[in-house]
């Protein structure tokens, strides 16, 4: 009899203590993230923060508590039996040493398997992290004092209940109505390694990039050169790094000018970087660096790397929040998060909205940007359009305006991927809302304006392509926003990473995969 009340202590105060953890563990990392956006001047109210944090025990907790859950019944059968093993009189501080490192150790592999950089936001920086491994050890002592033992062998019952635990709580096995556009899929080019992009040459032929630095040379008829051009410059490929947007330049028939969007450095330094080279016979030429995003950032993630060239001569490049660094896209003395205008030399023009202010980089045209990988100009309309990833939602169209700040990580409809709240505001004063946004995200990633005669019930309409829905979305703007009128290609359940406008008005899809291929879309 004693030992079933004794195991029922252990279960109770096992059970007592992991709730304690999971608890404290969200409180704390829903003030560290309000913490990063005070820090930019943004004003958080108690009601905002208490509301928060309500909403965070409710949606981040239950992915928490599978981290921390997982992390506290190993750490606490480990420090149990060496308790036991050792003949340690005092249990509950090796329990708590226990639950702090054993919650390290998680972090670690989760980071490290996760897609990214960083699971949990709060850990971003030391002081976040050692906060969050203090609640896991003030659960683990909490487990100590709860299950004190009263007997001698009692440290038997402790490892002995915490190792039912564990094997008890493993995880058990287990669009507005219009007329249908005709059209048909065929298969225009295969053999690519994650496509990214596509540029068509006058000539009819074509060049796309591979995510892995590869530049290939497609005929007009689809067939893939047998080897890649040479010239491209080094690129850092990880990840969501690699080689990302082509653009020809406008004067292209007398320029021969390939201007290409990369991730340039290390793991522990990298950047977007911007060169172009002159297309040869078999490469590019006099290949130069035009312009590298500042500064440096670790990690393989959000580079933006999206292009477009604007009516005046000067081309629009993305840039992303490098995923970890999201708060650096409210700042104007850094480039991550931003979208920037530059001349063809790369230099910043002298009429771009922040030149000559001391505390903000030239280059930069609009800023509060998360991830843009979809970006074009509207000649008809004169606006330029873009789209960004959201988190765990939140995906956005926008109609950048110089100098206009577009919110993220203070404004988002999104959550993190852990399911906390990054800012408690889907909108605040002096920051742009989109004119459309997705909640569930579809990951959008290359966009078009179709300006084609094959389809002209879409003439106009803006494609998206999308990763998550493997889809297509097609997007008609208005002067009060924009409607997602239709999701298209469903059927090829494929992840779309680029659409483009061919020179015949064909639409053409990009399928982000280790055997990647191109799509032509043509009318039935």
């Amino acid at each position: 009899m004693e030992n079933h009340v004794g195991w029922r202590r252990i279960t109770v105060g096992f059970l007592l203590a992991l709730a304690f953890g999971v608890a404290a563990g969200s409180l704390v990392q829903t003030q560290f993230n309000l913490l990063a956006l005070q820090r930019l001047g943004i004003d958080i109210s108690l009601g905002a923060r208490l509301t928060t944090s309500v909403e965070d025990l409710t949606n981040f907790a239950p992915l928490y508590g599978v981290v921390f859950g997982a992390s506290f019944l190993i750490s606490q059968c480990v420090a149990a039996f060496l308790v036991r093993r050792f003949a340690l009189a005092r249990r509950s501080p090796f329990l708590a040493l226990g639950g702090a490192v054993g919650l390290w150790v998680t972090f670690q592999l989760v980071d490290a398997l996760a897609p990214m950089p960083t699971l949990i936001a709060a850990t971003r920086g030391l002081t976040g992290l050692l906060a969050l491994l203090a609640t896991a050890a003030m659960a683990g002592w909490l487990f100590g004092a709860l299950t004190r033992p009263r007997r001698g062998h009692a440290g038997v019952s402790v490892l002995g209940a915490v190792m039912i635990l564990c094997g008890g709580m493993l995880p058990p096995d287990t669009a507005l109505a219009e007329q249908a556009v005709e059209y048909r899929v065929e298969v225009f080019t295969t053999g690519l390694e994650h496509p990214w992009s596509l540029a068509f040459l006058p000539d009819g032929r074509a060049l796309v990039t591979e995510r892995s630095g590869r530049l290939r040379l497609i005929s007009a008829s689809g067939e893939l050169g047998a080897e890649p051009l040479a010239g491209v410059p080094e690129v850092y490929a990880s990840g969501q790094a690699g080689l990302f947007d082509v653009l020809i330049a406008e004067d292209f028939r007398q320029s021969r000018l390939v201007y290409l969007a990369y991730a340039c450095g290390t793991e522990d330094a990298n950047h977007t970087c911007l060169a172009r080279g002159r297309l040869g016979q078999g490469g590019l030429l006099e290949v130069e660096e035009l312009f590298r995003a500042q500064p440096a950032k670790e990690g393989n993630a959000h580079y933006g790397g999206r292009m477009t060239w604007l009516p005046d001569g000067t081309l629009a490049l993305s840039l992303g929040d490098g995923f970890d660094y999201r708060e650096e896209a409210q700042k104007l003395s850094s480039h991550i998060g931003t979208l920037v205008r530059l001349n063809p030399d790369g230099s910043a023009p002298q009429d771009n909205p922040f030149v000559g202010r001391p505390d903000a980089l030239p280059e930069i045209y609009s800023y509060g940007h998360r991830n843009v990988q979809g970006l074009v100009f509207d000649r008809e309309h004169g606006r330029l359009i873009a789209h960004e990833h959201g988190p765990r939602g939140g995906d956005e169209i926008n109609i950048i305006e110089p100098g206009r700040n577009y919110g993220w990580p203070v404004v988002t409809q999104g959550l993190d991927y852990t399911g906390a709240r990054v800012s408690p505001y889907t909108e605040y004063i002096g920051m742009a809302s989109p004119a459309l946004h997705w909640t569930p995200s579809i990951a959008p990633s290359g966009l078009a304006l179709y300006s084609g005669d094959l389809f002209p019930a879409w003439r106009g309409d803006l494609l998206v392509g999308a990763l998550a829905s493997k889809s297509v979305h097609r997007v008609v703007l208005a002067d009060d926003g924009a409607v997602d009128m239709q999701t298209l290609f469903t059927e090829l359940d494929e992840r779309i990473r680029d659409v483009v406008t061919g020179p015949e008005g064909a639409i053409y899809l990009l399928t982000d995969s280790p055997r990647g291929r191109i799509l032509r879309v043509m009318p039935r």
